[in-house]
């Protein structure tokens, strides 16, 4: 072991009580080791480690005992023999990397069942665990409310696919309601930011020796909640893509994902678009013939549909990117007369014509700006043709500028697509995804910026956690001797210290306006730096080099070339001749961007090395304004196999990243911290202090002292009263302006105030239930009276209204009853034309009850008579009369009237329904005559006639012919 592990192994830790470590007493630091504690260390050590079937049980760290880099090793790989790949280690949370798909530990099920759980932390180690707990870190709005999920971790230790598994997380459980009216608003954020990974992944990742899903470069995706904590958007900023990658890639190593996704999806018909045929090879796609999981073309096309790229914006970029792939199989030969441009050959020329094709450039134009530079003398341009070097490194850097700002429009348009207005969203939760620790064969600027990058975050670590927190336990008056930990500050001060450091060199080079000499830096570095522990050179070494001891290891970094990396110089007539593109896609990228010369002074403002540590800056100020949760990735093997463990491999990256001191810490420790003040605004409601008078004072020593009693009233009213004082210490301290607490004594409170706050919501509940029951009654009574009286209104109004039809009715039947009147008495005959008939006078018995008188006849003749009038025979000479007092009598006797004839015998019948009728008026002598008390036509309704039968007892004859 290293010089650091023989010095942790002189701490001793005792178990935790209840999952939390006690405070005083609990870390020992031993000044001077002795062969007996040694001795007993070791042999706890052993005894710890002689029962592995226990081992794959702890599932946080911190109840290991003793905790060693072997006791940890052997724990880690317990568990990963067991397909267990995440471990609590105290506040952070190890993930080691299967290489494999493990089936079901991602799916939407368990997101739900973490999210939906009381306590997340009861479950088995997850990802998803520390998701959930910043999730409701926001929801909670515990200060600071806007958290940080820092992801860290050598190349290929699963820091992309952690980062992934976040978002999906975040995307399914922080989903909009999905209710029909917001369907659209919901496909349109959770689905789009999610479709901004394999996009950008595409774009940005490509297969190296160490993974095959490298980041080649850095993101900080931030997601935005509503004050509902919904996903309402999210914005992406990245840093320092590796452009270099693109017409320069390492040994065994590919380019970018996308170039091997055009080769392998693409139709026909694309390929014929792009100028792609299939026998045709590109120089810039080495190892084409391997086949990964990450070249799925079609599931980046379909990434960029449901982001909004259209078919046409979609045929301009696979153009561009075509374009870059024929642009590498341009090769130059040398110019036998140096005052002439080199040469192209055939196949170079077919080459840099389908290239100007696919970018939309005059051919000869695109020949002329790699082959001649333009140099500015005064106010006058010189042409130089370029050597056969110069022209490569022009048709690179042309490549590289290209892709660079490709990369950056896509990064723009998706933040365009995904990003929420500022009014709508107030608390985010970032996840970091950079590219991890890496140490090649030959490493260059690329490496150096990385490795710079991630020295940042583990200082970032060790500042938030390692140091600040026993420095805060210190200043707050807890009994607490320090854990050594190995601090990278040294390391920072070589490489961004001021006044002189190895980045300010390096800058220095880049702004002399002359060709970089490479052993003329190291020696400068040398002469400026020897004096830092953290660089060495190898003096035997042919190659100028210098090599930096970083957290995770030694790594050598050539200097050659390192300068011109660092300037990134571009050419202004390349820049110039793709403003002028008939690509409207190039256009629109490089029309934004005016070609200027850059003079000394801005020279030294647009280094390569200069906006990376400015972008890393800010990215560094933004994470201290959020709460950190760790994630660390480690990598079981170099070689990428499936559940392989190699201990020496994972030790190192377990010393490199501080795992071992942080459980030291973290057994010991208080991992929450909270205000006085804060303290009692939220947990106050429990033991119902008064405490509104001093709520509003500053956290000064003053107003920490008049606060502090009702902190530790509280906390009495919290803990049980047989708990021992010193079991409370583990639980809790009281510092002088602060309370410290463990995760157990954490839950405990949340766990009362919830039932209070359940309490309080019944009361508020009933008493509105109450309400809201009475004013419903209320209102059902008042509603009543008004139905009642509304009701009666209406029913007198319609009986005036009925009374009135009534009147009217009766008015117009009386008066049609006159007018009726009136003409039948002036139809029927008069009384004198009664008395001008010789008539033979009734007999008044007969007159009185009806009678029938027939004259004689040879043949019988029938008498009908009908109920309100008679009907008569027809003959001449025969006159029928009747005469009836009483309808009814007359209907009687009609009926039963039976008459005696000398030569046979006369019926009477009624006529109410079968017989017809055929007169209207009497005929003026001679005729049968109808003589009546009432006139008939009081009853008749219809003109009878001869040929249809008319029945009803409203139809009156005046006289009937048979």
């Amino acid at each position: 072991m290293s010089s650091s592990t023989d010095q942790r192994r002189n701490v001793a830790v005792r178990p935790r009580n209840g999952g939390a470590a006690a405070v005083n007493g609990f870390i020992q630091n031993v000044s001077s080791p002795r062969p007996s504690l040694n001795d007993s260390l070791v042999g706890d050590v052993q005894a710890f480690l002689i029962d592995e079937d226990q081992l794959h049980t702890f599932d946080d760290l911190t109840k290991v005992n003793p905790v060693t880099p072997a006791t940890v090793l052997k724990c880690l790989q317990a568990r990963y023999s067991l397909n267990v790949f995440y471990t609590h280690a105290g506040c952070t949370l190890v993930a080691l990397n299967p290489f494999q798909p493990i089936p079901d530990l991602y799916s939407v099920d368990v997101m739900r069942e973490y999210h939906y759980a009381t306590q997340p932390q009861e479950f088995k180690p997850h990802i998803f665990i520390v998701a959930e707990e910043a999730y409701r870190n926001v929801r909670g709005q515990l200060e600071p409310v806007n958290q940080s999920l820092v992801v860290s971790g050598e190349s290929g230790a699963g820091k992309t696919w952690t980062s992934r598994c976040l978002m999906k997380y975040y995307a399914t459980v922080a989903a909009s309601s999905p209710a029909v009216s917001s369907q659209d608003t919901v496909e349109r954020i959770e689905r789009r930011v999610l479709d901004s990974n394999p996009l950008m992944e595409a774009f940005g990742n490509a297969c190296t020796l160490r993974n095959n899903n490298s980041s080649r470069f850095g993101k900080y995706i931030q997601l935005q909640f509503d004050r509902d904590q919904l996903l309402v958007g999210a914005s992406v900023q990245t840093y320092l893509l590796e452009k270099t990658r693109v017409a320069c890639q390492p040994a065994s190593e590919r380019n970018f994902h996308i170039f091997y996704q055009m080769m392998n999806g693409a139709t026909d018909e694309q390929r014929n678009d792009w100028k792609m045929p299939r026998s045709q090879c590109f120089t810039w796609l080495p190892n084409s013939e391997k086949q990964i999981e990450e070249d799925s073309f079609h599931e980046t096309v379909e990434a960029m549909v449901h982001l909004g790229i259209n078919t046409e914006r979609q045929r301009q970029i696979f153009r561009v990117l075509a374009g870059i792939l024929q642009l590498g199989n341009v090769s130059f030969c040398p110019s036998t007369n140096e005052s002439q441009p080199c040469d192209l050959d055939e196949r170079s020329e077919d080459f840099s014509q389908r290239a100007a094709e696919l970018l939309g450039i005059p051919a000869e134009k695109l020949r002329t700006c790699l082959r001649v530079r333009t140099l500015q003398a005064g106010k006058q341009s010189v042409l130089k043709p370029c050597s056969q070097a110069e022209c490569g490194v022009r048709r690179d850097c042309l490549a590289k500028v290209i892709y660079g700002r490709l990369f950056e429009w896509l990064v723009t348009f998706i933040n365009s697509c995904i990003c929420a207005d500022t009014s709508k969203w107030c608390n985010f939760i970032g996840v970091l995804d950079v590219y991890g620790f890496e140490c090649f064969q030959i490493n260059n600027l690329e490496q150096l910026c990385i490795n710079y990058a991630n020295e940042k975050l583990q200082q970032h670590f060790v500042a938030h956690y390692l140091r600040a927190q026993q420095e805060e336990y210190v200043s707050e008056g807890l009994e607490w001797s320090f854990v050594k930990y190995q601090d990278n500050q040294s390391c920072l001060d070589l490489l961004e210290g001021s006044p002189i450091s190895v980045f300010s060199l390096l800058n220095e080079e880049s702004r002399l306006n002359r060709a970089s000499d490479s052993k003329m830096l190291r020696v400068r570095l040398e002469k400026e730096l020897g004096g830092n522990g953290n660089i060495s050179w190898d003096k035997f070494s042919k190659v100028p080099h210098f090599t930096v001891t970083h957290y995770a290891g030694k790594v050598g970094y050539q200097i050659e070339g390192m300068v011109e990396k660092n300037k990134d110089p571009v050419p202004p007539e390349l820049t110039g001749l793709l403003q002028k593109s008939d690509n409207l896609l190039l256009h629109e990228i490089f029309s934004g961007k005016e070609t200027e010369i850059p003079n000394n002074k801005e020279l030294s403002k647009v280094t390569v090395v200069s906006k990376f540590k400015n972008s890393l800056e800010s990215l560094m100020k933004l994470l201290l304004t959020t709460a950190p949760h760790y994630t660390r990735c480690i990598k079981p093997n170099s070689d990428c196999r499936p559940l392989t463990f190699k201990r020496k491999e994972v030790v190192l990256q377990l010393e490199a990243c501080g795992i071992v001191e942080t459980i030291h810490i973290s057994a010991a420790g208080f991992p929450i911290r909270i205000p006085f003040k804060s303290f009692l605004q939220r947990y106050g409601l429990i033991a119902k202090c008064s405490t509104s008078g001093h709520l509003d004072a500053d956290p000064d020593p003053n107003s920490a002292g008049v606060l502090q009693p009702e902190v530790e009233k509280l906390l009495g009213a919290v803990l049980p009263h047989h708990v021992s004082r010193h079991d409370h210490r583990s639980l809790v301290h009281c510092g002088r302006t602060k309370v410290f607490l463990t995760q157990p004594m954490l839950d405990l409170l949340e766990d009362h105030r919830k039932r209070i706050l359940s309490k309080c919501a019944f009361t508020i509940q009933c008493s509105w239930r109450r309400y809201q029951q009475r004013t419903r009654l209320a209102c059902r009574r008042a509603a009543t009276l008004i139905q009642a009286a509304v009701r009666s209104w209406l029913v007198r109004k319609q009986i005036q209204r009925w009374n009135r039809a009534a009147a009217v009715i009766q008015d117009t039947w009386k008066k049609w009853r006159a007018l009726l009147k009136a003409l039948a008495e002036a139809e029927l005959d008069d009384a004198k034309d009664l008395a001008e008939e010789d008539l033979p006078a009734l007999n008044p018995v007969v007159r009185q009850r009806g009678s029938v008188q027939l004259s004689s006849f040879q043949e019988p003749v029938p008498v009908c008579g009908w109920p309100m009038g008679l009907a008569l025979a027809s003959a001449p000479s025969i006159t029928v009369s009747l005469t009836a007092t009483g309808f009814q009598k007359m209907i009687s006797m009609m009926t039963s009237l039976n008459l005696p004839s000398r030569r046979g015998e006369y019926k009477v019948k009624t006529n109410q329904y079968k017989q017809g009728i055929a007169s209207i008026r009497a005929q003026p002598r001679g005729s049968v005559k109808l003589h009546y008390q009432r006139s008939p036509l009081l009853y008749a309704d219809m003109q009878p006639d001869l040929k249809s039968d008319v029945t009803g007892f409203n139809e009156i004859l005046l006289e009937k012919t048979l």
